[in-house]
């Protein structure tokens, strides 16, 4: 689709304008409130006097450490209205009352208790205002017998199984994101598009708001792909391996070296993957690095024939032994030339520097280069009377003028562009502006910085605590594949949602084919990764290579609110229903296209999958060791991330449809939604000229903090032996404190920061010493009985028992058409009043077709019989 009909239309109001979200938190959740502030809400940041705990994150504009300054809290807070109050004091929290009675939306981090301590808590804000949606983000959500634990990203990173999938098998296993937190960044993103599911729910049923609890161990788990999932449907798990993962013995190599750095290759077999694999050793074959019967293998067996022994291991690691050959013969730019000109499944590994200088961001227009003040004024502000005066206005001589360019807009919408945000506030910049809007109101009557929006199908005045799923109204059709795009919907499906998925047996969805399977059989029905993102949705199978089926398709667009597709740009548009044919014939439907770069720019047609976009992006790059080459995140991590974004772009847009009957179209890309969790590595090179490099384990902040070896475990037997683990982040100095003298080194505990970061490398020989002959559970467990964020490195086994899991209900048991029954995820977050519900695990190959064909299409026999003997039905 052109640039032009996406951004030249004049919107008619932003997605969620009419709204006033109150943003509490810290680096623990907003990213929440800038996904918010991006859509058009009116976000206020409520900072304690000394400012967010985000500002005191490195790194720093010019290296210098000041809280105006922070690259962090830079990235995250653009387009938000910074207040000062001290919830601690009675005035504090009494203006907290106040905005609150007039606000739509309220995010929290505080932690499990910590807002009810102060009277602020959901239950007495619901009593001022009914109407609030109150979301609190938390590491291990807000109940259970770890929701209280001591926690860093380190340890939630190992509590929620991707970790023990990530890094070098000779080595500790390593977190996502190197130097650059991802835990809550993963939870804060979900929380978004759970907030505005509560939204539409009081929007257009109850006229009532609800608690959102969100887990951020059970939202960073979703990075594992289903993984997690082995032992419960028997299955056997994974264990990590550089740049790929090990599985039933196998190393699957997803990253390769390259003549001038690494690449990205998804060297994979099956029917999804079949036709790239085949143009990739065409390629090999043309270049004199295999022969014809290496060629020509069967790709589409060649998965199972390694696995029930028809082809021996041995052949196999031959074969990536002549890849990794070509592939030093080959520059980053000449392997991603060949993606787009050969269509085969590569992208370059990236560095923040590469990023920055992408054509494809640049021919989308994605950077946002903002005009802000950093440095002297930041003193005057804190001078001024941050609760009864405009601080941010203060004192502005001898501030230093920086141009930043940040990262932009994470969707494009057709009827409602997202506008460019402005520079992040001064500690307190607008209190005075807000506290005056708070006094303009008229005295006792009920405070609302808006009026009232009036409630589709609800009578305000009965309203009624339903318990009703929320999007039971809404209908989508579903044409997604693999995981990124069915994550997404498989969210809206937990939340009420009729969803029809459309599949062909004559190109068998990819998820089908990817382990874990159900107790190891290769069966395309017993996939624990397309189960649990299809649960709960309804499946027909069409063919659509052939025209007559897609009258069906036309007649079930007639019928969705929503259209969700992840086919390639041209997909769509070349079956005859681009949004500008469905536009024309339903300007109320919502459709969403989610591909890897975005449907416009030189990159478009790059296929792939989420491990293609995660090392274009720069996240490849900063994880793994100082002295090896970059091992990446495990798997295809914006395949994990970008469904998070797509939900909240979706609710977005049906808000908007609810208010003013207008359909729109939205280009969601998962890199430009990705590189939102990397913003603080952006900022830090287009402000700093600088590129984070591998360091481990380490942290900016927390010193020491690793992950060490521990005892073999009578109770979860390591999947690969002596892989026992435990991660450590003394986040402070009472924990280290404390460590040093559980360590019975408490000659070491008066070390300060500075000294514990210059002799990391120490403390590392000596906590690995006191770790290495310990059970790891209990010494979990003696650790967070003195304080110290600590978490064994869970693998699906430990996942499987660990009681916070338990006490979530994270794991269901659900019906399924094939296996009777079979094992998927449950929600990654709890609504108080209108909670998840899974029906069913994902349909069988044409499993509902026949349903879908007479109950909502209202064909007939004649019809169907038809449709069966011309073979549409496949």
């Amino acid at each position: 689709m052109p640039d032009a009909q996406i951004d030249s239309e004049s919107p008619s109001t932003s997605m969620l304008s009419p709204f006033r979200v109150l943003d509490l938190t810290d680096e623990r959740g907003h990213l929440c409130g800038a996904i918010l502030a991006q859509m058009g809400a009116d976000v206020i940041a409520v900072e304690p006097p000394e400012g967010s705990s985000a500002r005191q994150l490195g790194p720093f504009a010019g290296d210098i450490e000041d809280p105006e300054r922070s690259l962090h809290h830079w990235a995250y807070n653009r387009g938000k209205r910074s207040v000062v109050l001290d919830l601690a004091s009675d005035e504090g929290a009494a203006k907290l009352r106040e905005l609150a009675a007039a606000a739509d939306i309220l995010i929290e981090s505080a932690g499990p208790g910590r807002m009810d301590a102060l009277g602020l808590g959901y239950s007495a804000l619901a009593e001022i205002n009914p109407e609030l949606v109150y979301v609190s983000i938390s590491p291990f959500g807000s109940d259970g017998p770890k929701a209280e634990w001591s926690v860093s990203d380190l340890t939630l990173q190992a509590a929620a199984v991707n970790m023990a999938m990530t890094g070098d098998s000779d080595r500790a296993p390593l977190r996502t994101g190197g130097l650059f937190p991802q835990a809550f960044h993963n939870a804060a993103s979900e929380a978004a598009g759970a907030a505005l599911i509560a939204l539409w729910e009081r929007q257009t049923v109850s006229g009532l708001g609800q608690h959102v609890d969100m887990s951020a161990q059970q939202s960073m788990n979703q990075a594992c792909q289903s993984y997690a999932l082995s032992t419960p449907l028997g299955a056997t798990p994974p264990t990590r391996h550089a740049g790929g993962v090990l599985v039933e013995g196998l190393h699957v190599q997803l990253m390769w070296p390259c003549k001038d750095g690494h690449a990205s290759v998804t060297f994979l077999f099956g029917p999804g993957f079949r036709a790239f694999t085949q143009s990739l050793m065409n390629w090999v074959h043309e270049e004199g690095f295999c022969d014809e019967t290496t060629r020509d293998k069967n790709w589409t067996e060649y998965a199972m024939m390694l696995l029930d022994g028809r082809e021996p291991i041995s052949e196999y690691e031959r074969l990536k032994q002549v890849l990794a050959d070509f592939f030093a013969t080959k520059t980053k730019a000449e392997l991603l030339d060949a993606a787009m000109s050969r269509r085969v499944l590569i992208t370059p590994v990236w560095t923040a520097d590469e990023v920055v200088d992408s054509h494809q961001l640049a021919a989308r227009e994605y950077w946002e280069t903002v005009t802000q003040t950093a440095g002297a004024a930041q003193d005057a502000t804190r001078a001024a009377d941050v609760e009864g005066a405009d601080a941010g206005a203060a004192g502005q001589a001898g501030a230093e003028v920086l141009e930043v360019t940040y990262p932009g807009r994470y969707a494009r919408f057709s009827a409602t562009p997202m506008r460019p945000l402005g520079p992040p506030p001064k500690l307190g910049e607008h209190t005075a502006e807000v506290l005056a809007e708070l006094d303009a109101q008229s005295e006792g009557e009920a405070i609302r910085a808006r009026p009232r929006i009036e409630v589709t199908g609800a009578d305000v005045s009965a309203q009624t605590a339903s318990t009703a799923r929320p999007l039971e109204n809404v209908k989508v059709l579903d044409f997604m594949w693999a995981m990124a795009g069915p994550a997404a919907a498989r969210v809206l499906a937990d939340y009420g949602a009729d969803i029809i998925r459309v599949e062909s047996e004559t190109r068998l969805e990819v998820a089908r084919s990817l382990q874990p399977f159900r107790d190891d059989i290769g069966d395309p029905e017993y996939s624990a990764l397309y189960n649990n993102m299809n649960a709960g949705k309804r499946g027909i199978c069409l063919d659509m290579s052939k025209p007559a089926a897609l009258d069906v398709i036309w007649d079930l667009i007639d019928w969705a609110d929503v259209i969700v597709e992840s086919f390639s740009p041209k997909g769509m548009a070349g079956f005859g229903m681009g949004w500008e044919q469905v536009h024309a014939r339903r300007p109320d439907v919502i459709m969403a296209s989610s591909c890897l770069m975005g449907q416009t720019g030189p990159l478009a047609m790059l296929a792939g999958f989420g491990t293609m976009a995660a090392a274009i992006s720069g996240f490849f790059y900063p994880v793994g060791w100082p002295d090896r080459a970059p091992c990446g995140p495990f798997g295809a991590y914006t395949d994990y991330t970008s469904p998070r974004w797509l939900v909240a772009a979706v609710m977005g847009a049906l808000e908007h449809r609810r208010r003013t009957g207008e359909g729109q179209y939205i280009d969601m890309s998962q890199a430009e939604s990705a590189l939102h969790l990397m913003a603080p590595a952006v900022l830090d090179r287009t402000v700093n000229g600088r590129v984070a490099h591998r360091v481990g384990n380490r942290d900016r902040h927390i010193a020491p903090q690793g992950v060490y070896q521990t005892a073999a475990s009578e109770q979860f037997p390591a999947v690969v032996p002596d892989d026992d683990w435990i991660a450590i982040s003394c986040v402070d100095e009472g924990q280290w404190q404390s460590l040093a003298a559980l360590m019975g080194r408490g000659d070491m505990g008066d070390l300060t920061l500075a000294e514990r970061q210059e002799r990391h490398d120490e403390l590392d020989e000596v906590i690995s010493a006191w770790t290495r002959s310990q059970d790891g559970v209990a010494l979990m467990h003696r650790l967070q009985d003195v304080g110290v964020a600590a978490h064994i490195v869970q693998n699906s086994p430990e996942y499987t028992a660990d009681p916070q899991i338990i006490h979530r209900g994270q794991q269901v048991e659900v019906p399924h058409a094939k296996q009777g029954t079979t094992i998927v995820d449950a929600s990654r977050f709890q609504l108080s009043r209108t909670p998840a519900d899974v029906t069913y695990g994902g349909p069988t190959l044409g499993e509902h077709s026949f349903d879908i064909l007479t109950g909502v299409l209202g064909y007939d026999s004649d019809r169907i019989a038809e449709l069966a003997v011309a073979e549409l039905l496949a």
